[in-house]
């Protein structure tokens, strides 16, 4: 409401300049938050354990000096890294695990990224009631259980480790394949739970192999370099299946192709796992008969 005539503006004015005069702002929007800021500058300056940390850490039973140590060679460093590289890669079990390890995160993170657009073209969010999220927690539960109970089994997994993995691999190429051509979405749902179990169990007793074939100096770079490569495949993959640039698929041609990823994993290492196995066994039978003729 307007008021009228420049003496009433005058009187409002004043009021509004009294008012704001004799309000008084509580005090608890104000106090606390500034009590808590100075508590946390006071606090933060404070550090009574600085006398005293110098002189522990130079203590007898600490591996330190004040001396400062000079700069590593890079080239020096370069060269150990490499001659590290070689001695772990070197080792066949170990190499196998990793080159699984690393081909299974790659697809493993292309499924996982890309599968709610798959059940979004299954079934639309829009027209019914979706469980994407309870999905992913149960089949996070499921395969924190069969982790558990996988140490439990007792496998010589020197001998068939390769063909395990092979089997299992297989195994996560048709739950993909299923998700990808039978169009329910509870199927989908059911795939991809048994998916997400196989990789972790299958994925933690890579890890384990991996560890038990390293000693702890060298953790960091081979699983370094095993996720390095993973990523690297997973971005020539995206670019070459997934980005407009490349193909740009449509997603149930990208899962198709995922699942032949994945049989084309299973039938890579049953290949490589035969031959072990078979050689594995000529060895004893050498062996054996050797020792037959020594002893007649």
């Amino acid at each position: 409401m307007d008021v009228p005539g420049p003496v009433s503006r005058r009187a409002a004015a004043a009021a509004a300049t009294m008012l704001l005069r004799t309000a008084r702002v509580p005090r608890e929007c104000w106090f606390l938050p500034t009590a808590l800021l100075c508590a946390y500058g006071f606090f933060a300056s404070l550090r009574p354990s600085e006398p005293f940390l110098t002189p522990y850490l130079l203590g007898p039973d600490k591996n330190l000096t004040e001396r400062q140590e000079p700069k590593p060679d890079r080239l020096l460093v370069l060269k150990i890294l490499w001659s590290d590289f070689l001695m772990c890669y070197s080792s066949r079990p170990l190499l196998c695990w990793s080159v699984w390890w690393a081909l299974s995160t790659c697809g493993y993170f292309q499924v996982v990224n890309y599968t709610q657009g798959l059940w979004e073209k299954v079934m639309p969010s829009r027209n019914a009631t979706i469980y994407n999220g309870g999905v992913e927690a149960v089949s996070t539960l499921l395969g924190a259980v069969a982790v558990f109970a996988v140490g439990y089994v007792k496998i010589s997994w020197s001998t068939w480790g390769e063909m395990t993995l092979s089997l299992f691999s297989l195994l996560i190429a048709s739950s993909v394949y299923i998700m990808d051509t039978v169009r329910n979405i509870w199927v989908c749902y059911t795939s991809y739970i048994i998916f997400r179990i196989i990789y972790m169990l299958l994925i933690t007793i890579a890890t384990f192999q991996i560890a038990a074939n390293l000693s702890m100096e060298r953790y960091a770079l081979v699983f370094g370099v095993n996720t390095f490569i993973a990523l690297a495949l997973q971005t020539l993959l995206t670019l070459i299946v997934v980005d407009a640039s490349g193909l740009g698929l449509e997603i149930t041609t990208q899962f198709l192709i995922y699942a032949s990823y994945f049989a084309l994993i299973a039938v890579v290492f049953l290949a490589n796992g035969t031959a072990s196995i078979m050689k594995k066994y000529r060895k004893q039978e050498d062996a054996e008969s050797s020792s037959h003729v020594t002893t007649s």
